[in-house]
């Protein structure tokens, strides 16, 4: 099992686990589409040769962001991670992938 967390619009917080949830993502035992959200605040800077979703090259930026975190089980990495970059607005998604002890999860394989 492995815990995935991204940042995301929250305009696009709907969209892009749409896509995770269709990809096999947030299943822990008898339960589908499991996922945690927080709003929070993303700072960042565009280098000059960027194309930001949002913002400008070079300036310094604070925008609303959702963390959104869920888990998916070994098998679905690569799949879940595509489905992710294909439906995330952003050029460069910030994106953390843990592994987890199975006992983690509610005891059981997801």
């Amino acid at each position: 099992m492995y815990s995935l967390t991204f940042f995301v619009p929250p305009d696009h917080t709907e969209s892009v686990l749409e896509a995770l949830f269709a990809a096999g993502a947030g299943r822990i035992g008898e339960y589908e589409r499991c996922a945690f959200t927080v709003r929070g605040e993303g700072r960042f800077r565009p280098g000059a040769g960027s194309s930001p979703f949002l913002g400008v090259p070079g300036r310094d930026e604070k925008v609303p962001e959702d963390r959104v975190e869920l888990v998916l089980a070994d098998g679905l990495v690569e799949p879940v991670l595509a489905a992710l970059r294909s439906a995330h607005p952003y050029e460069e998604p910030a994106v953390y992938l843990v592994r987890l002890d199975d006992r983690c999860v509610g005891g059981r394989q997801a």
